[in-house]
């Protein structure tokens, strides 16, 4: 058995249910929009709009790459993949919520497709990091796709493979990125 004590020491190993923390049941308030692009954080939009996931480690500088893509209408940076109902910043540095940071991308699939957006992810990254990203050390900077639809999680599994076989062939490492449906 894992303490919570030896987690805080080893920022490479996920909580279980059980050793997370217990949070709190309401939600972090948020802004109705965007502070850069003024479009809304949540919705309603007004376009024909999709949900994407990505955690590629700090998730500001991720969201920016996003917002900045032609069809991605609106970014939401956030927490996912844990425990820890509704946790704080401080919980989740803390290694103990088992959430990783997230960019949750609002995009209008006849401008921009997922496949592009996947694209975007893996070239924005090194998957292959583990529990860290660059200088960020800890597990909410794990490499996640969390996919929304079936078709999202057929294609970031296909994906992975694909761009594996090229981190192969250049004689790099294993990709370590989480791929789920979202929680």
């Amino acid at each position: 058995m894992v303490l919570r004590s030896e987690i805080l020491v080893n920022k490479n190993a996920l909580p279980t249910a059980q050793q997370a923390l217990p949070g709190r049941e309401t939600p972090m308030a948020l802004p109705e929009t965007h502070f850069v692009n003024g479009t809304p954080l949540l919705g309603p939009f007004f376009n024909d709009v999709e949900f994407a996931i990505f955690g590629l480690g700090c998730f500001w500088g991720a969201e920016r790459r996003f917002w900045q893509q032609e069809g991605v209408v609106s970014t939401v940076v956030g927490y996912a993949g844990g425990f820890t109902p509704n946790p704080t910043y401080e919980e989740v540095c803390s290694g103990l919520t088992g959430h990783s940071e997230v960019v949750l991308v609002v995009y209008e699939p006849a401008k921009v497709s997922y496949e592009q957006l996947l694209a975007m992810f893996w070239e924005l990254h090194n998957p292959t990091q583990g529990m860290r990203q660059g200088n960020d050390i800890g597990t909410q900077y794990r490499s996640v796709i969390y996919a929304t639809t079936p078709e999202q999680l057929q294609a970031a599994k296909a994906s992975a493979e694909v761009y594996q076989a090229e981190l192969s062939k250049a004689g790099l490492g294993e990709i370590t990125t989480e791929i789920d449906q979202a929680p």
